[in-house]
């Protein structure tokens, strides 16, 4: 297992991120069963088996199966007796947790709440990295940083991120951070895949400009990229694919990407899924990809992706396959640039 620094932070994780939305779905947990249904006995497993494989990085939310998720988390961490220094926690704040009208968002109030909450179901005096889950439309940018910097003060939160904003709301609450001396955001957690690259029009190239880490979600989008679908594979009636078909995904798009990942891992010796995993941490933007799992011999299997290096040759295969169409103003922008690159710039010689 390699490891990488968070962000601009001294704080370093491993390249994989266990994930705990499998953690808890039961009959009464809506849409979350579909994802998974997970008891203690099974969390103790896979909790157990990513940590033995060097994992230190565990990611939860407190909106996953209604906070059971956290609850199981919490508990196995203590029936495994693990160490609270070598493990990294982060959880996330903004998901409908009751029926209030106040018992969701991104405002002081939910904020203040649910830091508690997920503190007392995961056993925990502190949080290793909190973030905000989702873009608030309603609460001011200053309200949300303020409520954060404010529990990076208390001890509560050692870190700050956030989840699936766009790049422009993540740099103007990166310059409310500056001005007003509150704690920012270290981090970003964002869908990508080697079938959805979107992320690298302009949100990658701020995290490289602001040097904040990037968690990744999603990796196979959604199962789509283990093997069951496109050419060679066939579904799965256990498949989370089948009863929630998220994120969406160009499914004639990903279908060549598979075929060409399939030649990859026939060639390796290796599944889909894990080339799929190879190529997400090959890229160098990618501080941390999120990985989640119903049984442990998915986990294992997952896991061996940080085994698994990716030739050149191979790495140019997929790149191609799953490139980015253009996209104004991205092409105009590589167009104009072309005068200005290397440098340094060579004056033409005068008559």
């Amino acid at each position: 297992m390699k490891y990488k620094q968070l962000g601009r932070t001294g704080l370093y994780v491993s390249e994989i991120c266990l994930g705990t939305m499998t953690f808890g779905g039961n009959e009464n947990a809506g849409f979350w069963k579909a994802i998974g249904a997970l008891r203690q006995e099974e969390v103790d497993g896979i909790v157990g088996t990513a940590l033995s494989a060097g994992v230190n990085f565990i990611d939860t939310a407190d909106v996953y199966s209604f906070g059971e998720s956290e609850r199981l988390l919490g508990q196995a961490l203590k029936n495994l007796g693990t160490k609270r220094s070598d493990v990294v926690i982060a959880s996330k704040v903004y998901g409908e947790m009751g029926p209030g009208v106040n018992e969701r968002g991104a405002s002081r109030g939910h904020i203040m709440d649910g830091v508690k909450q997920s503190l007392e179901r995961l056993q925990l005096d502190y949080l290793d990295l909190y973030q905000i889950h989702a873009n608030d439309p309603i609460t001011p940018i200053e309200e949300t940083l303020r409520a954060l910097d404010d529990l990076v003060s208390q001890g509560l939160v050692r870190y700050v991120g956030v989840s699936n904003w766009s790049a422009w709301k993540i740099a103007k609450a990166l310059g409310v951070s500056e001005r007003r001396g509150f704690a920012r955001f270290e981090t970003l957690q964002a869908y990508y895949s080697i079938a959805g690259r979107d992320l690298e029009r302009e949100i990658v190239p701020l995290l490289n400009e602001e040097g904040l880490g990037l968690m990744v979600w999603s990796p196979l989008a959604g199962g789509y990229l283990s093997g069951k679908y496109g050419p060679g594979g066939e579904k799965e009636n256990d498949s989370r694919r089948l009863s929630f078909d998220f994120p969406p995904v160009d499914k004639d798009r990903a279908d060549r990407c598979i075929e060409v990942m399939r030649e990859i891992g026939d060639a390796n010796a290796v599944s889909v899924a894990r080339v799929a995993l190879a190529w997400l941490l090959a890229q160098k933007h990618v501080t941390s990809v999120i990985i989640g799992a119903k049984n442990t011999q998915q986990l294992e299997d997952n896991l061996a992706a940080a085994d698994l290096m990716l030739t050149e040759h191979e790495l140019d295969k997929l790149a191609e396959v799953s490139a980015l169409p253009p996209e104004y103003p991205g092409w105009m922008i590589e167009r104009q640039a072309r005068n200005r690159v290397p440098l340094p710039f060579e004056p033409k010689d005068k008559e």
